[in-house]
């Protein structure tokens, strides 16, 4: 259900930030101290006052809300609207009534604070990569605009506009994994690996050739199935839901039009905090939303 009250009320907003935020205790953002009180109230948000600094804070200070005229629950709205319905940036900037640089400037600023994955693999896993278009975007080019819809069909390059995304599933603990790449090859892909819990992980992938040096280590038993010769599943052998979770990718990117490549990691790992709200109703997901960005 959409936590309608959240995004209708200021208060209401401030409310719930608070009880995020500060869900271990009140710390100063500034030297961490435990040391607070509070110190009367900033607009629709409680003021603190560290005993150690001797400087005062309020709910919004240090966050990627601090120093921002449009209100809480606006912003409130946009996460929640941009993780749950991939609704895009100039829907939000109309919905909300601000500029469109504004809107960017804030998305890229939550994006920006999202951790990356930690990639403990249980395994097996399944590896495939899909290659997305993301190129520069208006003052960030230093050459001509690329024609559109990069019409050229197969595997691209970060330097030719189309970098490749990794895509992980761990059959183990069923997570998945979007990770974008400069290369798709053989010293990307033992990264991608290297943080695994069994001596020898089972991996399964297409008939690529950058996955064949795996086959020659014992850190790695490599199972694969060869697109080319119409050979797309043997049984628990297949790539398969890396493929249908890399449609998701391009899903995701699509109202986004003209992803900086520079810019596609934020993007990405939004999509993956996507989906860690997919089965939370609507409050809960605001709040993880939002201690995601703490």
């Amino acid at each position: 259900m959409i936590p309608l009250e959240v995004f209708g009320s200021e208060s209401v907003a401030a409310d719930l930030l608070q009880q995020v935020r500060w869900r271990d205790g009140v710390t100063c953002p500034r030297c961490r101290s435990d040391l607070t009180v509070r110190n009367g109230s900033y607009g629709h948000f409680q003021r603190y006052l560290c005993k150690d600094c001797d400087r005062t804070f309020n709910d919004k200070t240090g966050t990627i809300f601090a120093h921002s005229k449009v209100a809480l629950r606006k912003w409130l709205f946009s996460i929640y609207a941009f993780l749950r319905f991939n609704t895009s940036l100039r829907q939000l900037q109309r919905e909300i009534e601000v500029t469109y640089k504004t809107m960017h400037r804030r998305v890229e600023r939550f994006a920006r604070a999202l951790d990356a994955p930690s990639l403990t693999l249980e395994g097996p896993v399944e590896i495939d990569e899909v290659y997305v278009s993301a190129g520069k975007k208006g003052r960030e080019r230093d050459r001509e605009s690329r024609s559109r819809g990069l019409s050229t069909r197969g595997r691209g390059t970060y330097e030719d506009d189309k970098p490749p995304v990794f895509i992980l599933v761990d059959r183990g603990t069923k997570q998945r994994y979007v990770i974008p790449a400069k290369a798709a090859d053989e010293s990307t892909i033992r990264l991608l690996l290297a943080d695994r819990q069994q001596e020898s992980l089972t991996v399964y992938t297409d008939g690529f050739r950058a996955y064949e040096p795996l086959e020659e280590d014992d850190a790695f038993d490599r199972e694969y199935v060869v697109h080319g010769d119409g050979e797309y599943a043997d049984e628990e052998i297949h790539v398969n839901t890396c493929e249908s979770h890399a449609s998701l990718v391009r899903r995701w990117l699509s109202p986004h039009r003209g992803v900086s490549k520079d810019k596609l990691t934020q993007y990405l790992r939004a999509l993956q905090l996507r989906r860690d709200l997919l089965r939370k109703p609507g409050r809960d997901a605001l709040k993880h939303a939002v201690q995601a960005t703490l």
